[in-house]
């Protein structure tokens, strides 16, 4: 008689799936090193916080300066006008037509003179100043070339009339000088007479709109 074994146990298909599927339980992570890693991120978001704030702090000081320095602009503009006709006023009565004015009209002058200076002063106190550049080289960021003349006391390029005055505020320019710009000497005239800048034309760069 033969001896039987018992058969052997076999765990269910469905049972060793499960085992398979199971997720791998993951080391746990060192506190302390996930403690400096948030002190990292947070000490960066802090300080690229700090840098924004500090350029914000640069871009309104910034505008405050531009707008006390330019915010009279337009009303210099404006002002402008005024003081051309002041200037033309007195330009129109010479010297010897003052020498025989009577005594009402030397007082008349003389107050215009003064209103003139007057108005200038307080141009240049908001900083705007004027721009007269007789005998300067012509520079097209500054000056507006309207003729050419010849010139024997001035050279080529350089500016022998000023038509106009210019007027400036800070760095900006609030109107360009209207100017005649000397072609030499007579005797050098000619040929040779060129524009002092032919690439630019004569206050295209300006900025009006200070």
């Amino acid at each position: 008689m033969t001896d039987q074994q018992p058969p052997e146990e076999t765990a269910p298909a469905n049972q060793n799936d499960e085992a398979e599927d199971a997720p791998t339980a993951e080391p746990e992570q060192d506190p302390i090193v996930q403690l400096e890693a948030d002190l990292v991120e947070s000490r960066d978001r802090t300080l690229r916080l700090a840098a924004e704030l500090e350029n914000l702090r640069k871009r309104s000081e910034r505008a405050e300066q531009d707008a006390r320095k330019y915010g009279v602009s337009r009303f210099a503009e404006d002002m402008l006008g005024v003081a051309d006709n002041l200037y033309r006023a007195l330009d129109n009565v010479p010297a010897e037509a003052r020498l025989d004015a009577s005594d009402r009209m030397t007082q008349l002058v003389e107050g215009v003179d003064m209103t003139q200076k007057s108005l200038q002063t307080a141009l240049e106190r908001h900083g705007i100043k004027q721009i007269n550049p007789k005998g300067e080289k012509f520079d097209h960021n500054l000056h507006q070339a309207i003729a050419q003349i010849p010139s024997a006391e001035h050279p080529n390029g350089v500016v022998a009339e000023v038509v106009q005055h210019g007027y400036s505020i800070g760095d900006r320019v609030l109107r360009a000088a209207m100017v005649a710009v000397s072609t030499g000497s007579p005797s050098q005239t000619g040929a040779e007479g060129t524009s002092p800048n032919p690439e630019a034309t004569p206050g295209s760069t300006i900025d009006t709109k200070a």
